[in-house]
């Protein structure tokens, strides 16, 4: 069984821009703390920590959107819904335009019942950060295809178009959280078994996470 890590680094040198003005998504300070006693010395490290909920790779429940709200934070989301899940990969090589259901069913190799999450890979081998934000996206016949296959959770390098046609308020609707600014989708074959990380946060609904596939050689499970 091989480990993947399809969440990318956050730095604090790296910047959001908002307008014409830039904020940083991560930012902390360090402090030291001596401690000692009679039998040792030493000095531990502390940070104050300041982070964007959209840094890196992160995870959107249904609560992100008002409307769409069921409830859950990430505190009390049901950690069985993000550990080990059995999931099932869509591989495309899109620059521009839409993705619709058609294109997703003709690129599933694997059968979709039964699967707990999907990955869909829009973008190849290339980093996420080398695309265009929302200049490829879900079609909301896409969406429905996704909403259908039963599944409830959803990583992938594309979803929203520069139109805002609605693909998370219909995504959330149907109770599907998702995973946004995945990396190394590529490398998840067909299948994969994938867990998501983060800190159980009371009263979020967004943030930072971490997110590891496990596959065998072949790539499948």
């Amino acid at each position: 069984m091989k480990i993947v890590e399809l969440s990318f680094q956050v730095d604090a040198s790296d910047t959001k821009y908002s307008g014409s003005s830039g904020r940083h998504v991560f930012s902390f300070s360090r402090k030291e703390v001596p401690l000692k006693s009679e039998n040792i010395r030493y000095t531990g490290i502390i940070y104050d920590i300041a982070l964007d909920s959209m840094a890196g790779t992160y995870i959107d429940l249904p609560g992100h959107i008002s409307e769409t709200d069921d409830g859950f934070d990430l505190a009390s989301f049901p950690a069985a819904r993000l550990y080990r899940l059995d999931a099932r990969a869509i591989h495309l090589d899109r620059v521009e335009g839409g993705v619709g259901a058609g294109e997703l069913s003709a690129a599933c190799k694997t059968s979709l019942p039964g699967a707990k999450a999907l990955v869909i890979n829009a973008y190849g081998k290339n980093h996420i950060k080398e695309h265009e934000s929302r200049k490829v996206f879900l079609t909301n016949d896409a969406v429905k295809w996704v909403i259908d296959s039963g599944i409830k959770l959803l990583v992938s390098d594309i979803y929203e178009s520069h139109a805002l046609h609605g693909v998370f308020y219909d995504l959330f609707s149907a109770g599907i959280a998702t995973v946004c600014n995945p990396v190394n989708l590529h490398l998840v074959g067909d299948s994969c078994t994938l867990s998501i990380f983060t800190l159980p946060l009371k009263g979020i609904t967004q943030s930072p996470c971490r997110v590891i596939a496990e596959i065998n050689e072949r790539g499948n499970l």
